[in-house]
């Protein structure tokens, strides 16, 4: 008995324990510290790009019948050279552009461009000694991942929140009425003035460009991925927009199955599954039905939304492309003529 005794009371001390030695207190609190270090470390080397974007209506807007498009977001600068990422509905339309930095120069901002159907804009401003964000890839990016979302809301410059990863893949329509595809959804709280700001992971690699809440519920927050800006701006930056066709597809990525892959020798392991056809599209016409997966275009292999959309260039407007998807398990190839993507004013 009291051998027995001897060794509950063992065992009672050593679940109470916990492991390494460390108190449950401290282990907790040393979980803490490193999510507190994490998160200061990326606001030290991020919030030094980050711009308070200040617009003012064009004088034809300000003698108009509407209220003049005023207000103010936020924006990042990408290269030292003064290139800074914000959202197109934060500048679209507007007159003058001003962009102030954290250490109080501020400085106008010329519109280089912007693309209402990924609500991206580039902006460029002509200062010395610039910080610059770095853009990570955000297909690397998992649900749970750390992220942290600086910018402006309400006026409140340069204001920090952390959060995690909620969802990939979401699909999310812009104030052009076209889907963005590829959308990340975190819980980091944002308001209004945070669009256009960085969503950065806790390597410090700007992730997202911060977009979106949906009011009035909390916690759901959106970003337009750093690959699709990394390339939208290149565009911005090359020709002041984005030229492309279109094809009147709503995707999203989604892996395939192993013996699909290879009963049909598929070269990818991944596709763009067709989340919603518009009705009268080209995607329409060639009889692309929601469901079926694209895994080729025009004989180039899409793994993701981002290669459908690098792949949908100008050239492409009135060509007929051969398009290789899996509907269930055939595979078929449909012939899809792109329409060019009318430009928005």
């Amino acid at each position: 008995m009291k051998r027995t005794l001897r060794w509950i009371s063992s065992a009672a001390s050593a679940l109470a324990e916990p492991p390494d030695g460390a108190s449950g207190a401290s282990g907790d609190a040393g979980w803490l510290d490193a999510y507190s270090r994490t998160v200061i470390d990326v606001a030290r080397r991020v919030s030094p790009t980050v711009v308070n974007v200040e617009v003012h209506p064009s004088d034809a807007a300000a003698r108009g019948r509407r209220a003049p498009a005023g207000g103010t977001g936020s924006g990042f600068i990408f290269t030292p050279d003064g290139f800074i990422l914000t959202n197109s509905h934060v500048v679209h339309g507007a007159g003058r552009i001003d962009a102030a930095l954290p250490d109080g120069r501020k400085f106008a901002a010329e519109l280089i461009g912007d693309d209402p159907d990924t609500d991206l804009a580039v902006l460029r401003i002509d200062a010395p000694q610039l910080p610059s964000a770095k853009l990570g890839d955000s297909s690397a990016l998992q649900v749970g991942q750390l992220v942290v979302a600086i910018g402006n809301p309400y006026g409140f410059q340069y204001t920090v929140t952390a959060g995690v990863v909620s969802a990939t893949a979401r699909s999310f329509r812009s104030a052009s009425g076209r889907l963005i595809d590829n959308i990340i959804q975190t819980d980091a709280a944002l308001n209004p003035g945070n669009s256009g700001g960085p969503l950065v992971s806790g390597r410090g690699e700007v992730v997202g460009v911060n977009t979106a809440v949906i009011l009035p519920a909390q916690g759901l927050c959106f970003a337009i991925p750093s690959n699709t800006a990394s390339f939208v701006a290149g565009q911005l930056i090359q020709s002041g927009r984005v030229k492309r066709s279109y094809i009147g597809l709503g995707g999203q990525d989604v892996p395939l199955l192993r013996r699909l892959v290879r009963y049909h020798r598929l070269k990818g392991e991944s596709g763009v599954l067709a989340v919603q056809i518009e009705p009268a599209s080209p995607a329409s016409a060639a009889d692309l039905r929601q469901g079926d997966i694209i895994v080729e275009f025009d004989d180039s292999v899409v793994g993701r939304i981002d290669d459908l959309h690098r792949l949908l260039t100008e050239e492409r407007v009135g060509k007929p492309c051969p398009v290789v998807i899996l509907r269930g398990t055939e595979k078929i190839t449909l012939n899809i003529t792109p329409r060019e993507m009318p430009r928005r004013s």
